[in-house]
């Protein structure tokens, strides 16, 4: 290997080294794939409505607590890695992006001990989603109250 003595040199060789970004093939997937998982999620919905005779409240929480199941499942045995290959954001943006991103580190640091690794590390991904959401819900029913 030859030596690099100039930043453009560097720059020059780490642009020969890096993968091609397909930006169109990436956004098909993530459509594909984000619009699959909710149109699943929709499926869920609206049985859970018709068969089950459940109002629309109730069948939004069916549909959230199965999606969320799935999401944490197909983690936990390895196949939501190999969908968020191909997916790319398609499989963050749903419900079972969030499952996945809560049980992923929990399992990642179960050999630290449940309260030391699980408990604390479970949130390190999720952690800021619900503290930035949280934080803007509030900001914006604040705003919703004094200017309505």
């Amino acid at each position: 290997m030859k030596s690099i003595k100039t930043d453009k040199e560097y720059k020059d060789y780490v642009k020969d080294k890096q993968p091609k970004q397909t930006l169109l093939k990436n956004c098909i997937n993530a459509f594909i794939w984000g619009g699959s998982i909710c149109i699943f999620g929709q499926l869920l919905f609206d049985m859970s409505k018709k068969h089950l005779e459940l109002n629309e409240k109730d069948a939004a929480t069916v549909q959230i607590i199965i999606l969320i199941f799935i999401g944490a499942f197909l983690t936990s045995v390895g196949i939501y890695d190999k969908i968020g290959k191909h997916a790319g954001a398609g499989s963050i943006v749903p419900i079972t992006g969030f499952a996945n991103s809560i049980v992923a580190p929990a399992m990642e640091y179960k050999k630290e001990g449940y309260v030391m690794g699980v408990g604390a590390k479970m949130f390190s991904l999720a952690g800021p989603v619900l503290v930035y959401g949280t934080s803007a819900s509030v900001i914006v029913g604040i705003i919703y109250y004094f200017f309505k």
